[in-house]
Parts: C-alpha cells; structure tokens; sequence
C-alpha cells in the first residue's frame, strides 16, 4: 500500500510565475497573468507560498507586508484538491510570515456569495471590517466584497 506524499509549503519567487499563473487559471475565473504576478512580486514586502502535494502544484497564496498591516492578494487552491486543509495550511502560513514581519493584522477580500470561503475565512480567526460595493465584475453584473480581517500579531509573553 503506498502513502500519499505530504503536504509541502515553500515559498515562490520569480522562478514559480508560470506555475502560480497556471494555478490561478484554475481557481479563478478572471486570472491574472505572469506579468501580473510577477509586477505585484517585485513589490517591496511581496512574498508567495506555492503548495504542492508531492511533486503536484496545488495551491497558492500571494501577499504583502507594509508597516503593520499585511494583505492576502489572492490565495487558491485547485478544485480537485479542495475540502483537504490546503488553505488552511496556506493561511496559517501567511499569518505567520506577516506577523514575523512585523504585521498587526492581515487584512483580504472575499466575494461575499463565496460561503465556502467565507466559513475557511471564519475557522480561522478572520471577522468582516468592511463591505465594497460593485468590487467584483461579472458578466452584466458585480458583486460585494468583504473586507476581512485577522490579528496576526504574536501572543503576549508569559509570566508579566
């Protein structure tokens, strides 16, 4: 009987555009572009997790630090591999590097109609800050984003 390879976060640079391309292409229906992702990489504070299961991509999250507060700019999994913590683990990870980085918050958008997203978002901390109207586009129509919110800052030191 063989065992499932583990999951395996590392961070992406420069190198993974295509395959953080490609897997935004596949979670997304309006997808951006290496270019793109390479322009928002190139970002002071920018950084990326690619997650692979194996030698499978299967999920990403982009993201950036400024002073204090961190953003997820876009985070996917593929949908065949869905519903098996691959964003949680993502998540967790974010949180992690932005509060390493000195981020008191990590602040994302959600459309507000994704309830799967939504309820990951809620198990993990996040409560809605925020509401922009008209934010997502779609054919003939938009949608509301929610603006969410996690404190990522380190918890206080025990003892004092």
């Amino acid at each position: 009987m063989s065992r499932r390879p583990p999951l395996a976060l590392r961070p992406a640079d420069a190198l993974c555009l295509p395959v953080l391309a490609h897997l935004h292409a596949r979670c997304f229906a309006d997808a951006w572009p290496e270019g793109v992702i390479g322009r928002l990489l190139a970002l002071p504070g920018a950084f990326a997790w690619l997650a692979a299961w194996g030698a499978e991509p299967v999920g990403f999250a982009l993201a950036h630090v400024t002073v204090d507060e961190a953003e997820i700019w876009s985070i996917g999994v593929a949908p065949d591999w869905r519903g098996r913590g691959i964003a949680g683990a993502l998540l967790r990870a974010t949180l992690e590097r932005a509060g390493s980085a000195g981020a008191a918050s990590l602040v994302l958008e959600v459309d507000e109609a994704n309830a799967a997203a939504l309820a990951l978002y809620r198990r993990h901390g996040f409560r809605p800050v925020g509401r922009r109207e008209g934010y997502y586009r779609r054919a003939g129509s938009t949608a509301a984003a929610l603006v969410l919110r996690h404190d990522c800052s380190p918890p206080a030191a025990a003892g004092g």
